[in-house]
């Protein structure tokens, strides 16, 4: 049966989580969500992740919580997960340990109810993704002399802030707060966001609104009066236009420039905002912005809060919240276009805080070739020329309307063919390393409607 599969992966990752220093309960519901995300197009899976998960059941039997964890964690199908993150980011020994009890957790979900060819491919390329991932942070060591980590998953030492207690109040687990990221100069930063394939205009739009905060700290330092600008950005556009890259690197620039003491980001959706009651959903929402404290809060999909009086609820609380922080927090709302200029009309302090709107567009058939090569030579993959021109057809062919993939098309047919790779070597008992690393034209047939993933994140 495919349950205990998952009820068995999600107890090794625990273990796994205690033996690296982290919370196991805070491990398991990660990897829970996990789970729930690789499994969300599968027939049937809600109900075997739910056996698997048995202490999220609902009395009535309900399959939201299902939903409601996929939806959290769509972002990790094709990102590392936080914890995964904050072991990289401490040179933990038990990175790749971790990384690899994770990709144990996705190949049992990907078994869940009736998976397709593409969820199993897709759910490869998550677990390429977190290997990846903590392989570099491998890479990077030289020596591996790792800080130990501390014995339990809070990182900060101080009291706890309002928003934990208003969260443990709630009976969830006081959330961590994230530690600085590592500084970085201005120029560097810079620099990086140059090398970003395509996104002319978004460039051009940061580095205007660098130079506007940059000269606006000059006039202050020097004494003379200075406007307050608005921080606060909307970036616009379909799903992989790299939303979220630039947003890291907005928070990193803003750090740069003495904005922000922490410069980290963080990620939500409205499922990380909107509890289940009225008076809740503030203290949800608050819990998040004390954790986004001198970095930037991302919100993807931010027009969902505008459904309905809970998400209402969530918007005035974080109205309030960036007017009593305003000096240390930076909120990034993210979208399609035409439902965010709604969304950001619903409220009147919104429409006084997001002045400035950046555009994402699509990338160009080029422009997405090179971002494929990129992929798959950091997945250590080879295309060959022609393999390129067949991609080359796949782009040209694709219809560009609202909810195309972009960049996550580009990783969605990379994870198809890295599949269809494996099914062709199926007969051969030792490849050659030539074999193993060469993707060829066949490995990218029949890959001509693999979804454009409608999820709106970055």
């Amino acid at each position: 049966m495919t349950t205990p599969a998952l009820a068995t992966a999600l107890d090794a990752l625990a273990a796994t989580a205690t033996a690296a220093g982290l919370s196991a309960a805070a491990a398991r519901t990660e990897a829970e969500r996990l789970a729930a995300a690789v499994a969300e197009s599968s027939p049937g899976a809600p109900a075997d992740w739910l056996k698997a998960t048995s202490s999220r059941t609902t009395a009535s039997g309900s399959l939201q919580p299902f939903f409601d964890a996929a939806v959290s964690a769509r972002r990790w199908r094709s990102a590392p997960t936080d914890l995964l993150t904050e072991l990289i980011t401490r040179n933990s020994p038990h990175a790749q340990q971790y990384a690899e009890a994770l990709a144990t957790v996705v190949d049992a979900a990907a078994t869940l109810g009736d998976p397709s060819i593409s969820a199993i491919a897709a759910a490869e390329g998550t677990k390429a993704v977190h290997r990846s991932a903590a392989a570099g942070r491998d890479r990077a060591a030289s020596p591996p002399t790792a800080r130990p980590l501390p014995t339990t998953h809070h990182l900060d030492t101080g009291p706890p802030t309002p928003g934990d207690l208003a969260t443990k109040a709630a009976g969830s687990e006081i959330p961590r707060r994230p530690e600085p990221e590592p500084e970085r100069t201005l120029e560097e930063l810079l620099q990086e966001l140059d090398d970003l394939t395509g996104l002319a205009r978004v460039k051009d739009e940061i580095r205007r609104q660098t130079e506007l905060l940059r000269i606006e700290r000059l006039r202050g330092e020097a004494g003379l009066n200075a406007p307050t600008l608005t921080r606060h950005l909307v970036f616009v556009g379909n799903p992989g236009t790299g939303k979220t890259t630039v947003g890291r690197l907005v928070a990193g620039i803003y750090r740069a420039l003495g904005l922000l003491d922490k410069g980290h980001l963080v990620e939500v959706d409205r499922s990380e905002l909107v509890a289940g009651y009225l008076g809740q959903t503030a203290e949800k929402t608050t819990a998040v912005v004390q954790r986004a404290l001198g970095g930037v809060l991302f919100i993807d999909e931010a027009y969902a809060l505008a459904e309905d009086q809970y998400g209402r609820e969530a918007v005035d609380t974080l109205v309030k919240d960036m007017e009593d922080h305003r000096d240390d927090l930076v909120v990034i709302v993210a979208g399609y276009p035409g439902p965010m200029a709604r969304f950001v009309g619903t409220n009147p302090g919104l429409e006084s805080r997001f002045a400035r709107t950046i555009t994402f567009e699509d990338y160009s058939p080029d422009e997405l070739r090179r971002i494929f090569e990129n992929m798959t030579r950091s997945a250590d993959f080879e295309p060959r020329p022609e393999t390129l021109e067949r991609f080359d057809r796949l782009a040209a062919d694709q219809a560009r309307g609202e909810g195309f993939g972009n960049g996550r098309w580009a990783r969605n047919v990379l994870d198809s063919a890295i599949a269809r790779h494996a099914w062709r070597l199926r007969d051969v008992e030792r490849p050659t390393l030539d074999q193993l690393r060469t993707l060829v034209p066949e490995d990218l047939e029949d890959v001509v409607d693999i979804g454009t993933d409608s999820e709106a994140t970055a």
